[in-house]
């Protein structure tokens, strides 16, 4: 069967919703939108974008002018094959809930019926005791918290008493955060181990993560050693089927984590979008075909959770100029999808994630002209257009929207 893109690039910019779903003040999130909250404070200079039809789904003020102007489609057409085409929409999150996991999942066709368990008043005592029991020493916090704040709050006596700082958010995640110096990056994947056993695997919550960091009081740093621990899928997803069938995936980012693996043969972690980038761009050179998955994380965990609007106008700036560099080295038979998982609009006084409607920026050689890929009701259908693109579909959940890029 003829796959009408041989190779498939989704980047998920994490936490840059575009709106507030329906659903949104269930979840304490009404008013929140991510990026058309951020153009009103912060001009933004994100051309790329724009030409693929960002600001057709969310406002992002005045074109900002001055050195900015990364991307042209005279330019992109001088050094690529072909033209290239863009179709636009928005896609909403059927399942409950508004963290990473749940986000991706769905994505790749898993729709949650029920949200992992939360904790915002902290986790159990019984959980906790059994927790300083196996790692045999106390720990600090156990309160739902910013993981920036906590760390500046707590760090210092941390480094005093060897005691980790434990602490969870609106989201199903139970964050152990130590200094490297104190507790070793192995030594603290270690007892995520011990809280995955007792928090994902026993009360089904959602992932542990690590969070270490380094410096001195009043300038403690987060390190590129974070890691997550994920339950595993509750079902087979897309990359199962692409794995089965014999095409490649490639993870980069946080995308292996979320995924405890599954499906997943190949992995690259990085420690920045920098990175992230630098990986997709890397890897369009060596992978002929196959499914490429990408998660750039510093939008939440740098800007989002510290409420810094005017690093998150950044980061969304040098994305933008990134873009550019990648487009023009789309094949005639290739699929860019740029999409997210969930908001965290750092405009809010909420340092947590939003219930966010995500944008859907597609892009190709081969695509059909200014095509509205509308409101997509769920995550799922873009795994459902990947699934049907190779021929490993159909998946339980989700509306394929190939044909709407291909019909002639």
């Amino acid at each position: 069967m003829r796959q009408p893109f041989s190779r498939v690039i989704v980047i998920v910019l994490d936490s840059v919703g575009i709106g507030e779903l329906p659903d949104a003040a269930a979840y304490g999130d009404q008013g929140s939108n991510t990026l058309g909250n951020i153009a009103r404070q912060v001009p933004l200079n994100v051309p790329t974008l724009r030409s693929l039809g960002l600001d057709r789904l969310v406002d992002l003020g005045e074109k900002k002018r001055g050195p900015g102007a990364l991307f042209s489609h005279e330019a992109e057409e001088k050094r690529a094959p072909g033209p290239l085409f863009s179709a636009v929409g928005r896609m909403a999150e059927r399942s409950p809930g508004k963290d990473s996991v749940t986000g991706h999942w769905e994505m790749m066709g898993i729709v949650l019926d029920r949200p992992f368990p939360v904790f915002p008043h902290g986790f159990p005592r019984d959980l906790m005791l059994e927790f300083e029991r196996r790692i045999a020493r106390g720990t600090l916090g156990n309160i739902a918290a910013s993981g920036t704040l906590i760390i500046d709050e707590l760090g210092e006596e941390h480094i005093r008493t060897g005691k980790p700082i434990v602490y969870t958010s609106a989201d199903s995640v139970f964050q152990i955060a130590a200094h490297e110096s104190i507790v070793p990056v192995p030594e603290l994947y270690r007892m995520c181990e011990i809280a995955f056993d007792l928090a994902v695997k026993a009360r089904g919550m959602g992932r542990v993560i690590a969070r270490p960091f380094t410096g001195e009081p009043g300038a403690f740093t987060r390190t590129s050693h974070r890691r997550d621990f994920a339950m595993k899928p509750s079902a087979a997803t897309v990359l199962d089927r692409l794995t089965g069938g014999g095409i490649p995936v490639v993870a980069i980012g946080k995308i292996q984590d979320l995924f405890a693996g599954q499906g997943i043969p190949r992995g690259v972690h990085t420690a920045s979008d920098e990175e992230g980038m630098d990986a997709v761009m890397a890897e369009l050179q060596t992978l002929p075909r196959g499914f490429l998955f990408a998660n750039l994380v510093d939008f939440d965990t740098l800007y989002g959770h510290r409420n810094d609007v005017a690093g998150y106008a950044a980061n969304l700036e040098r994305f933008d100029a990134r873009l550019a560099q990648l487009l023009p080295r789309l094949r005639d038979e290739d699929l860019l999808i740029v999409t997210a998982d969930h908001g965290n609009d750092p405009t809010t006084s909420s340092t947590d994630h939003a219930r966010e409607h995500v944008p859907l920026l597609v892009a190709g050689r081969g695509l059909q002209a200014n095509t509205d890929l509308g409101t997509r009701q769920t995550f799922a259908d873009l795994g459902q257009t990947v699934a049907e693109n190779f021929g490993v579909g159909p998946m339980k959940h989700g509306i394929s929207f190939l044909h709407l890029l291909t019909q002639n």
